[in-house]
């Protein structure tokens, strides 16, 4: 797929991605371990994102003996997947919400923007003779027009975007443009319910306001917002996730409607407490430098303001730190031990030889790469024995300093042998014993082909015990130093070579891999970790950190224009407090200050939502309540760095907006 014809001997077809990094500075090493010669690229069709690195080779080189290629007569070969973990399903489930919330968010504060604007437009109407349910309806027109020229804008920009979508990649992960293609029934909910949330919300904001003909009048000392009622989703959203605790495991089913719910209520309440929380915290402060006292006598005045501008981090930090403790928590079910000990070697190839004395070329060409420490390197192959009960042997060859890195051994000599009792499958069964006949031809299923090659296990042969190579792998059979039995006899042997490479050379690995290449163009090599991570739990985790990062500049963008359309509702006050010798320095000052509360607030706040949404998901799928306080402080201190930058990004429309221009009116 994707390809017009296959490469012959010595060609290749490569990606784009592949090919570009083939043609950048600094990728010799890469150029060599693929010297073939390109004579196209790999269409979408075989691709699954922009950023894929594959080729396909042509070459003379493969075997159908070698274990490590195989076959094929067609591409796209279909499996049956198994269905997710019940635990990844609540991941992605988490995913969504926390990364759409504060999305919602922002639609129902954007078109509260320019309240007072709108306002005084609205009572000079009122002058013109409306009256008040024909003045509630041309606010409500407008934010209908605003949502609408919105939806075509936003369309318009998503487009746009599409086209150069597949030229960006962030953390290994990227799409192609015809990937990123949205259902039409979510495009329909979209167009509906955007419209929709602007006209409910501004008549939501009117429903406190009296618009007369020669203006807006405000109660001078507004009620204090009521608690109990925002307390409610909260309590529903527990309500439906409590109980889910303990019924969530790695089989099973899981309802995501009742988690989404119930995860959705929880943050839109925080989302409502934070007005509650900022009016009853500003309330009581008093005193102070003068643009301290400027900040908190404005924060006092509109209290609600504030808060609607930090509400969308608030939600997207309680629903990251959130989604954060719960990845902790279960990641021990996605992340197993391999039993390779990185600390004896790091990489280890695996190559198959036709005799004894390619195998020594395949240690010695290992050994002599640059970067490579040291190198320990077996052969393996298989004998016959002389009863049903023992048909394979094997037998391994190396020096002892290799041999004691798989077995129990106390002395040995060039000429030694030794013994391991049992198998990988039964390993209380004798494989092989002192004194045995064996034949060294490699057994073809049942019976061994060619002329025997005898040869006798010494009486003197010692029985040791395995011990774990640094793959994690056990060896069993017979083991012989060079000496006692030399490499050249064994039949279709294979050696293994596990190298430990220098630490201070980054390209240590990579010249590793183009050795291995080089005896095997299928890339013999494998770099040994301690531990293995599920696939799927990677892919959404990285998933996670992608989508984080938009909606954290989407956030950031709709704080920025809150921001200045506050500063502009603003101006002429600005202006006049510069004109009666107020400070310019001051008045930044008090600005941030007016950002700064309420963020504090909110992370706050987040902070406390977070963690204890978090403990509930854990005990969700029984896992051990701890928190990843280094990636909570990561989350907190980006919603905090945003709020810095929207502010900054603020300050030269607000020194613009302190000019004597703004005194005018009209």
């Amino acid at each position: 797929p994707g390809v017009h014809r296959l490469p012959g001997p010595n060609e290749m077809v490569v990606s784009p991605a592949l090919a570009r990094l083939l043609n950048a500075p600094g990728s010799e090493l890469l150029r060599q371990r693929l010297p073939y010669r390109i004579i196209g690229t790999i269409g979408q069709q075989g691709l699954s994102a922009p950023s894929d690195l594959s080729y396909y080779a042509g070459t003379k080189a493969l075997s159908s003996t070698q274990d490590s290629f195989y076959r094929i007569n067609h591409f796209g070969m279909k499996r049956e997947s198994s269905p997710l973990d019940p635990i990844l399903i609540l991941l992605i489930v988490m995913v969504l919400v926390v990364l759409l919330m504060p999305v919602m968010v922002f639609i129902g504060t954007a078109v509260r923007f320019g309240g007072e604007r709108r306002d005084r437009r609205l009572a000079a109407l009122r002058l013109v003779g409306a009256d008040v349910p024909m003045a509630r309806r041309i606010a409500a027109g407008e934010a209908l027009f605003g949502s609408l020229i919105g939806l075509v804008v936003g369309a318009g920009f998503f487009l746009v975007v599409r086209q150069f979508i597949g030229s960006f990649t962030m953390m290994g992960m990227g799409v192609f443009a015809s990937d990123v293609t949205p259902s039409a029934p979510l495009v329909a909910l979209i167009a509906l319910a955007v419209p929709a949330a602007a006209v409910a919300v501004t008549l939501f904001a009117l429903r406190g306001v009296t618009i007369e003909p020669l203006g807006v009048v405000r109660a001078a000392t507004p009620r204090p917002r009521r608690l109990w009622w925002r307390l409610v989703l909260p309590v529903v959203g527990l309500a439906l996730l409590l109980p889910l605790i303990g019924r969530v495991g790695m089989s099973g089913s899981i309802n995501e409607y009742q988690v989404a719910s119930g995860v959705v209520l929880l943050l839109v309440g925080l989302a409502l407490l934070l007005p509650w929380l900022v009016e009853a915290a500003v309330r009581r402060l008093r005193g102070g430098p003068l643009p301290w006292q400027l900040a908190t006598r404005r924060l006092q005045l509109s209290s609600g303001t504030a808060a609607r501008m930090v509400s969308g981090i608030t939600v997207a930090v309680a629903g990251a730190i959130a989604l954060q403790t719960l990845f902790a928590g279960a990641e021990h079910y996605f992340t197993s031990p391999t039993g390779q000990d990185p600390d004896r070697a790091q990489i280890m190839a695996r190559v198959q030889v036709r005799d004894g004395a390619q195998a020594q070329q395949v240690v010695t060409a290992f050994r002599a790469t640059r970067g490579v420490r040291s190198a320990l390197g077996i052969t393996e192959a298989t004998a016959a024995g002389d009863s049903a009960n023992d048909r394979r042997v094997p037998v391994t060859v190396a020096d002892c300093t290799t041999l004691r890195e798989i077995a129990r051994i106390d002395g040995c000599s060039p000429n030694s042998v030794f013994v391991i009792k049992g198998s990988a499958d039964n390993p209380s069964t004798p494989y092989a014993l002192p004194g045995k006949r064996l034949d060294l031809n490699s057994p073809e299923v049942d019976a061994p082909s060619g002329a025997p090659r005898p040869w006798t296990i010494p009486a003197d042969a010692r029985i040791v015990q395995p011990r774990e190579d640094a793959a994690g792998m056990t060896h069993y059979g017979v083991l012989a130093a060079p000496g006692a039995l030399s490499v050249s006899e064994l039949t279709d042997p294979v050696a293994t070579v596990a190298m430990k490479l220098d630490p201070n050379d980054p390209d240590a690995a990579d010249r590793v891999r183009n050795t291995g290449t080089r005896l095997d163009p299928s890339d013999p090599t494998m770099t040994l970790t301690a531990t293995m991570q599920d696939r799927t739990y990677a892919s959404i985790r990285r998933g996670l950190l992608v989508g984080a990062t938009a909606t954290l500049l989407v956030i950031g963008a709709s704080m920025l224009v809150s921001t200045l359309e506050q500063l502009r509702d603003r101006k002429r006050l600005l202006a006049v407090l510069v004109a009666f010798g107020t400070r310019r320095g001051t008045l930044a000052l008090s600005v941030l200050w007016q950002a700064a509360v309420p963020v504090a607030i909110g992370l706050g706040l987040a902070l406390v939502g977070g963690l204890g949404l978090g403990t509930v998901l854990l005990k969700m799928v029984k896992a051990p309540v701890r928190f990843d306080w280094a990636g909570v402080a990561g989350m907190t201190g980006a919603g905090a760095a945003v709020v810095l930058l929207v502010t900054a990004l603020s300050l030269p429309a607000l020194w613009r907006m302190m000019r004597p221009e703004g005194l005018r009116t009209e």
